[in-house]
């Protein structure tokens, strides 16, 4: 008997504003796996019996091996965390990637989001969403994509009851909870089943006036190089300032119409934008020069996720406030695309076809 479904997993904007760590938006970009599974399909020149092919952004980077690529081994740990030790003979995956790599739209945690679904659906376990988040946070440790991709909308979350080491340790090496093969061949070893309610969310409003609009440089800015710019502690000032933010920009973010001289402020940020402008040149000029004042229809700016893409939230002026923003990377020899972006609602999507 033939199987197929498909999974479609959002894009994700982290650290909204004051947000650091904290808020993200799930976005209508998705990462989506089309999955067939056909006994009859000879899948046995891959040790996990999977064909996996690709397309989209990474394309030419993305390893096509079952045991390397990151959506396969998460689906991996989550059935070997259920005693299922192989995809089933015949699966057969493609993956088609809108989703930019290393720019801050949580390519990398939707990859994780979409491996723990696929994980799920193809041993028929029956997690829930909820459940599922605990996988994920076992392999990324940053519940502000995570949450954003699986759940959707705009969400805050936080991870609990962390030991001091994995409080230090953002990620875990995902080694640790599914053992490379060795040599080949499987170690045969079980992973270690994620702890329940590893992290918490939860989902606000959203204005249905605002859109995003996702302004990505051609360059890539890995997670690990923008956290290394951060300072190991804060001056409390510098903390109540964000606090104080994150308080009024949650609610801000609801009303209809939306007010720009509420949001535009409550979006500034002293935690992690003013130590990465060392990597994204021009970054400080931006967000200090596009405002309300200037550009019609502008809520509100910041970096998404650690860069070096730039999300503004507007009204209307799409257009403009793009090529704008475009126009200032421009002279720092920076080429950009963007796109405009709403909230995904639903989060991520299972749908089975046959």
């Amino acid at each position: 008997m033939v199987r197929s479904f498909t999974i479609k997993v959002p894009a994700s904007s982290a650290n909204i504003g004051p947000g650091f760590d904290v808020l993200g938006i799930g976005l209508n970009l998705y990462l989506e796996l089309q999955v067939t599974i056909d006994p009859k399909v000879d899948t046995s020149s891959d040790p996990e019996n999977v064909l996996l092919s690709y397309e989209g952004e990474g394309a030419d980077e993305v390893s096509l091996n079952s045991d390397e690529n990151l959506i396969t081994r998460t689906a991996l740990y989550v059935l070997r965390c259920d005693d299922i030790r192989t995809f089933p003979k015949g699966t057969k995956i493609h993956v088609i990637n809108p989703i930019p790599l290393g720019r801050g739209l949580g390519s990398s945690g939707a990859a994780v989001v979409a491996g723990a679904l696929l994980g799920n659906s193809i041993g028929q376990l029956g997690y829930s969403k909820q459940r599922l988040l605990d996988y994920c946070l076992m392999i990324e440790r940053h519940p502000d994509n995570i949450t954003a991709a699986m759940v959707g909308g705009f969400v805050g979350s936080y991870l609990r009851d962390l030991s001091p080491e994995d409080t230090q340790r953002k990620e875990i090496p995902l080694a640790e909870v599914l053992p490379e093969p060795q040599g080949g061949i499987n170690t045969g070893l079980n992973p270690p089943v994620p702890p329940k309610n590893i992290g918490h969310h939860i989902k606000y409003g959203w204005a249905k006036e605002i859109k995003c609009i996702a302004i990505i440089p051609d360059f890539e800015v890995s997670t690990a190089s923008s956290r290394g710019v951060l300072p190991s502690t804060y001056e409390r000032h510098d903390i109540i300032f964000n606090l104080q933010r994150i308080a009024v920009l949650t609610t801000a973010l609801t009303q209809s119409p939306p007010d720009p001289s509420l949001i535009y402020p409550a979006m500034q940020d002293r935690i992690h934008q003013p130590y990465r402008k060392t990597l994204i040149h021009g970054l400080t000029e931006i967000l200090s020069s596009f405002t309300p004042e200037s550009h019609k229809g502008l809520l509100g700016i910041c970096l998404s996720g650690a860069g070096p893409t730039i999300l503004a939230l507007a009204t209307e002026n799409f257009d403009q406030i793009a090529k704008d923003i475009i126009a200032r990377f421009a002279l720092e020899g920076i080429t950009c695309s963007w796109k405009l972006l709403t909230p995904a609602l639903e989060g991520s999507l299972v749908e089975e076809l046959s």
